[in-house]
């Protein structure tokens, strides 16, 4: 995707917020087989596939959701295997060596076990979100800025997310869930890389956060430190000066990315190396979602096809130190969000050739 506009935005400074009280135990949920094929790989770190082979992967991964999801009950009617849902993904630009929040990734997606089809909305980072009870700022500072307030609101970030982002779309989510770049470093690493197409040079530096970013055009096969790279990148400060790119080129990376990883996943690569995307996950999400809920959605979504995934990402316009949506695009989206929620819309429901069965649920 190409914008119109020339100048960069600035790269935001990170935030740190205080620890977490004490008292408070975060879920964490696993990595939890299909849910993760057709959730988690909608985001940046693009985690799919993650039960393939589902004898050994569905069984710990059952153990991980009991162990580490919210143990609320989900009523029949309630339940994902019937009920279209909404949930918010948030990618956070989080790494041990920062300690920041920035919510550099966010979608919106909604869900329909009807037609087996999702939409995904994705807003770029600089988005200038006016809305009324909340100070005007750029979208990804609201997450730390919510995190440094739990203590005195008693509201958890997550929370404060998910009902300022239903206000902002117009619908109801649901759920959300958060996952970090250390995660995605490791999802990659697990499913033994990824192949992309680098569309130009990308080279900058970062001493103050190790950041080594040094890409060269063409197909490439890329760790998770150099696809975390290739979905970060903005500009250059390296001699010779490498193009730099924007919100919307970063947007479409992090898409090529997530079918790069959907392929991947499919290799032995991907079987081989499903423990440790269990892991991986587990250590560096947060969800709200209940345990019975995530085997819910393996059951439901099993044999989602990627091309039964409607990415749609917003575009707008640059003006430092804001983007401003597209209000045609931004209007489109929140009806592709409802269509899908009420089932109007066109769906591909053929088969993609995987044709298991999924495990039974609990």
């Amino acid at each position: 995707m190409s914008s119109n506009h020339q100048a960069l935005p600035p790269r935001g400074k990170g935030q740190k917020v205080p620890s977490k009280k004490p008292g408070r135990k975060r879920k964490k949920s696993g990595g939890f087989a299909r849910f993760l094929k057709f959730v988690l790989t909608l985001m940046i770190i693009g985690i799919i596939g993650v039960g393939l082979y589902a004898g050994y992967l569905f069984y710990t991964a059952d153990q991980v959701i009991d162990a580490t999801g919210t143990s609320e009950n989900v009523a029949p009617e309630q339940s994902a295997k019937v009920k279209p849902i909404t949930m918010l993904l948030l990618g956070t630009d989080y790494r041990p060596e920062t300690g920041t929040h920035l919510s550099d990734v966010m979608m919106v997606i909604s869900m329909n076990p009807e037609t087996k089809s999702a939409t995904v909305v994705s807003l770029p980072r600089d988005t200038k979100l006016e809305l009324d009870g909340y100070k005007t700022n750029k979208i990804n500072a609201f997450y730390p800025n919510f995190l440094a307030a739990e203590k005195k609101s008693g509201i958890s970030a997550e929370q404060e997310m998910k009902t300022m982002m239903s206000k902002f779309f117009d619908i109801s989510i649901d759920y959300v869930t958060v996952l970090n770049f250390q995660g995605f470093r490791d999802v990659v690493d697990s499913l033994g890389g990824v192949d992309v197409n680098v569309d130009a040079d990308m080279c900058y530096r970062d001493r103050a956060d190790g950041t080594d970013i040094n890409l060269k055009q063409g197909p490439q096969h890329l760790d998770g430190e150099d696809a975390l790279g290739f979905v970060r990148y903005r500009k250059s400060n390296c001699k010779p000066k490498t193009k730099g790119s924007d919100d919307f080129d970063r947007n479409r990376r992090q898409n090529e990315v997530l079918h790069g990883l959907i392929d991947q996943a499919k290799s032995l690569n991907g079987v081989m190396g499903a423990g440790k995307v269990i892991e991986s996950v587990g250590k560096n999400m947060e969800t709200d979602l209940e345990s019975q809920q995530m085997k819910n959605m393996i059951q439901a979504y099993w044999s989602i096809s990627k091309e039964n995934v409607d990415f749609m990402p917003v575009t707008g316009e640059w003006k430092s130190p804001y983007v401003y949506l597209h209000q045609s695009e931004l209007e489109a989206a929140k009806q592709a969000l409802s269509n899908e929620l009420a089932g109007t819309k066109t769906a591909n429901v053929a088969d993609d050739g995987e044709g298991a069965e999924p495990p039974a649920g609990n």
